[in-house]
């Protein structure tokens, strides 16, 4: 049997699935440790030799051998743009599309201190942005300068001002800056731009990160990595909501991922204000947008999730646990791989999963808010509307090994005890029991019409 092996090498687990492209079938999956301190083809290969014994029935030949990658702390970036509420959050936005994790997002002027802080994180990548076309272009020239001079070895996304692009070349060119330049992430006032910024920030990975990364043996071994995990989960999401030319997408929907580190929400919808009388305000929101949440997860961010959300809050899900909610959160974290076995134990696990879906949708979202006018109250809308969408997916390990998957994700649906976020209304849920969207991400580079059947296939409905 011809197969495709799909593989996923996370920060914590390799994960593996195969394919059967002819019949559209998930034939197997299985998961090691990753190794990518060691030698990532390690960990890859303990996954491997899982994967051929649960096929040991089958002969498989696998004609196609595709990967992600969010090991060795996932892509890093830092983001910079001109005005916070501006184009340096249209590059943040542009680099979240990308699968990145934003180590910092800088305005304005560059200070030496602010330098200095930048080498400090060891970004993978640097986006730099700033100034609507035709706009300022000093800030950036500024900023290219400082970089040039005091940042040699991090490659930099040229994404402002395209008046500023010749200069801003021949600075890095003078000091050996390795760097891509596209088009600006805002070309005008409140309108983004994003993707192509995304496409370059993809292209630098595969040209310059996986190396980095100690990531070449794998490459020798697959057909290459194409992308940061979150952004072939993006994909995913896309193709799913979307169609393709052949096959007709679900429609609009939100993936919610809520892992040990963080809890990752993506939303394919225009965002559009769905109700009379409102007027959308602020910079203009991606169709495809990705937020993520470095202060909300189960294990290795517990902490500081409770001190994001406060006992009152999460108690608000186990009112009766008899764990100290302060106490429990800070054994979570010190015990990051630690499986709950009671009841109060699941329960409790089961709290901070909900606490992390409806904070992380509350900031995902878009707010309504009143004016008072002398014509009267005039509402306006800030961020996307995705009261109407029609799915709510969710991934990650508390919601794929819990018997009450449902309950956890229905704290990201909208609330009149807050009205003012716009959070799906009455969607579907449906659960990624096999951890399938990272992979149809990858398969649906070449394969997207099959990958789209799959998702339809594999993803369970509550």
């Amino acid at each position: 049997m011809d197969a495709i092996l799909l593989i996923d090498f996370g920060s914590t687990y390799t994960k593996l699935t195969a394919v059967d492209i002819e019949n559209e079938e998930i034939i197997g999956t299985a998961k090691a440790l990753t190794t990518v301190n060691e030698d990532i083809m390690i960990g890859f290969n303990n996954a491997f030799k899982i994967l051929k014994d649960n096929l040991k029935k089958e002969d498989v030949n696998f004609t196609d051998k595709l990967a992600c990658s969010s090991a060795a702390g996932g892509l890093k970036m830092i983001a910079i743009g001109l005005v916070p509420e501006l184009t340096a959050e249209a590059a943040k936005r542009a680099a979240l599309g990308a699968g990145a994790r934003i180590l910092g997002v800088y305005s304005y002027e560059l200070s030496k201190s602010e330098i200095d802080d930048i080498k400090s994180k060891n970004p993978d990548i640097i986006l730099l942005a700033g100034g609507t076309d035709g706009g300022n272009k000093d800030c950036i020239i500024h900023n290219a300068n400082l970089l040039a001079k005091n940042i040699k070895n991090v490659p930099v996304v040229v994404a402002g001002n395209k008046n500023s692009r010749d200069e801003i070349e021949e600075i890095f060119k003078a000091e050996g800056i390795y760097y891509k330049a596209t088009e600006n992430v805002m070309p005008r006032l409140n309108v983004i731009n994003v993707e192509p910024a995304r496409e370059v920030i993809r292209e630098i990975f595969m040209e310059k990160i996986i190396e980095a990364k100690g990531m070449k043996k794998a490459e020798s071994f697959i057909n290459g990595i194409l992308m940061p995990t979150p952004a072939a989960v993006l994909k995913a999401a896309r193709i799913l909501a979307d169609g393709t030319d052949k096959e007709e997408g679900i429609g609009e929907l939100v993936v919610i991922d809520i892992g040990g580190a963080t809890t990752d929400v993506h939303s394919i919808a225009k965002g559009e204000p769905s109700k009379p009388g409102v007027t959308l305000r602020g910079l203009q929101e991606p169709y495809a947008k990705r937020t993520v949440e470095g202060d909300l997860g189960m294990r290795v961010s517990a902490v500081s999730l409770f001190e994001a959300a406060g006992t009152r809050r999460i108690k608000k899900f186990v009112p009766d646990t008899p764990f100290d909610v302060e106490e429990r959160c800070r054994f979570l974290q010190r015990n990051v791989n630690i499986v709950p076995n009671s009841a109060e134990e699941v329960e409790f696990d089961e709290a901070l999963g909900m606490v992390a879906t409806e904070m992380a949708m509350e900031r995902h979202v878009g707010v309504i808010e009143s004016v008072y006018t002398p014509m009267g109250i005039i509402y306006s809308q800030v961020g996307k509307d995705l009261l109407n969408v029609k799915y709510l997916i969710g991934t990650g390990g508390i919601l794929v090994h819990s018997s009450n998957p449902k309950k956890i994700l229905s704290a990201g649906l909208f609330s009149m005890e807050s009205p003012n976020y716009l959070k799906p209304q009455s969607p579907d849920i449906l659960i990624d029991k096999t951890y399938i969207l990272s992979a149809m991400g990858l398969l649906s580079e070449k394969y997207p019409d099959k990958a789209i059947r799959i998702m339809k296939k594999y993803m369970v409905k509550m």
